[in-house]
């Protein structure tokens, strides 16, 4: 039982760091895998710190004791003389005094040589050890400044994946396949016009085509012959009243004074609109239909 709680708790575990990854917003990990390498290089500087400073305070003691070794060997020799003039004066109890106290400053003189021999060997290893600490430091160094150029140049990939990414949509939306949407498309909408259009000409062929329609058109033809008509009957009478005058005057009958059909038609009618010698063509073809 104990088994299967530690494998469902494991999946659940995994299941979930899986849907965190997936949701997670990739510019905050990266600034964070950046602060945990940043705070592991201060860890490794503050180390190295450390071993460092181990070296420089062995170095301040191991000068120290070369002081204290040079003391003891200058205060043994001068013992060693003055216990040597002692003997040569006769004092022999002196010179024997100062003997003993040359062996004593002998005996602290080894003791000093063989602390400063341990001193230098540690040294040494602290020497090894602060050039492993900074080499160390250096190697992290450039490894923490090439994190942070790939650090600028993920940011700058996202940024690329996120234009592109609302590219597609902005290119989604624009095709046929798009789902309906809150927004229409411009496909949608040419679809509609479209339609509309085609339901409109339709109405219009039908409207057209009606009844209505031609007999609406064969009073504009009736009205139009008439028209035509009637400038004939005006054009006719204004001819002949010109043949009357010109007789009158002495002029032949087939001849009309210059400006006299002007002059009539000042009087009779008004100058017909230019649209009418069109309506004139077009009534007389439609007049002439129905006499043959």
């Amino acid at each position: 039982m104990a088994n299967v709680v530690r494998k469902v708790y494991r999946y659940l575990s995994a299941s979930a760091n899986r849907k965190f990854d997936e949701k997670a917003d990739v510019r905050v990990q990266i600034d964070q895998a950046i602060e945990e390498s940043r705070r592991q290089h201060e860890v490794l500087r503050q180390q190295a710190a450390r071993v460092i400073g181990n070296q420089r305070q062995l170095e301040m003691r191991m000068a120290r004791q070369i002081e204290n070794v040079t003391m003891l060997t200058d205060s043994a020799r001068s013992a060693l003389t003055f216990a040597d003039n002692a003997r040569a004066d006769g004092e022999r109890a002196a010179a024997d005094q100062y003997e003993q106290t040359a062996r004593a400053f002998a005996s602290e003189l080894v003791a000093a040589e063989s602390s400063l021999e341990d001193m230098r060997a540690l040294h040494q290893q602290a020497v090894e050890s602060s050039e492993l600490a900074r080499r160390a430091v250096d190697d992290n160094t450039e490894r923490l400044r090439q994190q942070l150029a790939e650090r600028a140049r993920l940011l700058t990939q996202i940024e690329h994946a996120a234009m592109r990414e609302q590219m597609s949509k902005a290119m989604d939306s624009m095709s046929d396949l798009t789902p309906a949407g809150d927004t229409p498309t411009l496909a949608e909408i040419r679809e509609k016009v479209e339609q509309r259009y085609a339901v409109a000409m339709g109405r219009h062929e039908l409207a057209s085509s009606g009844v209505e329609a031609r007999m609406l058109e064969v009073r504009r033809a009736s009205i139009d012959a008439r028209a035509s008509n009637r400038l004939a009957e005006l054009r006719a009478g204004m001819t002949a009243g010109a043949g009357a005058e010109g007789g009158a005057s002495g002029q032949p009958a087939g001849q009309v004074p210059a400006g006299a059909d002007r002059v009539a038609l000042g009087k009779t009618a008004p100058p017909p609109s230019p649209g009418a010698h069109q309506a004139r063509g077009a009534g007389s073809v439609n007049a002439a239909g129905p006499d043959q």
